[in-house]
């Protein structure tokens, strides 16, 4: 065999068995009694904090293999809360999330990537009333043996998915820009 068809030989077994590894990024479950899915806005200059009582989120991490995470998060949109009757009331309607015809949200990740000061992003898909568009979500990360405890915000505006609709199209009175925030705690399924 020449040396370059064992080199090539090389190369490819090497390859396959970083795939294989790449492959086995395990699986982690998030425990929804201790996380919150949350956002954030101001509306008449005050500002407001809500969240997601109900989400299911599946998540494939391992630091040293990156390119095998993803994460798939799935928000049931009826289950936003901010602990005011009014708005609570509203936002399920169709000028806010619109829940009769599109019931939940979704954030797909593309790419999970390490940043030089050690925090993490993940690049991805949000879609929000049937509107995709990308989504960086930078996020910081504990990792003590099983468990894991991630923390980040991303900043959207919100009328780029349709959500205001009429008089609340503007931000007179609903600030255009609104934050996503999560703070997740998970541990790795066996």
């Amino acid at each position: 065999m020449t040396s370059f068809k064992i080199f090539a030989a090389m190369f490819v077994a090497t390859l396959a068995m970083a795939r294989a590894s790449a492959a086995d990024a395990p699986n982690w479950t998030v425990d929804l009694a201790k996380s919150k899915l949350g956002f954030s806005g101001t509306q008449t200059g005050e500002p407001f904090t809500g969240s997601f009582t109900r989400y299911d989120a599946r998540i494939a991490f391992d630091p040293a293999h990156l390119e095998a995470s993803h994460l798939t998060v799935t928000v049931d949109l009826a289950s936003a809360t901010t602990g005011d009757t009014q708005r609570d009331t509203a936002l399920p309607g169709d000028d806010w999330f619109d829940i009769a015809h599109f019931p939940q949200a979704s954030f797909v990740s593309d790419t999970v990537r390490k940043k030089p000061d050690g925090t993490y992003q993940a690049t991805g898909r949000l879609t929000l009333r049937g509107i995709t568009h990308p989504l960086t979500l930078p996020f910081t990360l504990d990792i003590k043996g099983g468990s894991a405890h991630a923390k980040g915000h991303a900043a959207l505006i919100r009328t780029a998915f349709g959500i205001g609709q009429g008089q609340w199209a503007t931000g007179d009175y609903v600030a255009l820009e609104v934050g996503v925030d999560i703070d997740l705690v998970a541990t790795r399924s066996k």
